[in-house]
């Protein structure tokens, strides 16, 4: 194996370790000592919080539409139900 076989070689084995180290969640200071990633937990629980509510109306949302779309009423349910979803934006 030439020189600098041999650099490319430890350049792709120091950059799997790299990748490997990022997608686990390893941290390490510049001496080497491992540190948690967690920034803000305070701050990141609210905001799991609020995106959980939005997920929950947007699926309330998609039983809504999917009813609507399914039934094989009159357009004017089909209204209806459209300023049913508006009202609740608005609110």
């Amino acid at each position: 194996m030439d020189p600098f076989q041999m650099v490319v070689a430890i350049v792709v084995v120091v950059t799997i370790g790299r990748v490997l180290q990022a997608r686990y969640g390893v941290r390490r200071d510049w001496r080497g000592n491992e540190y948690s990633a967690d920034r803000d937990n305070g701050a990141s629980a609210a905001e799991n919080a609020r995106l959980r509510d939005e997920v929950r109306t947007l699926k309330d949302r998609v039983q809504v539409l999917e009813r609507v779309i399914t039934d094989n009423n009159s357009s004017m349910r089909l209204d209806q139900e459209i300023e049913k979803l508006r009202s609740k934006d608005n609110a």
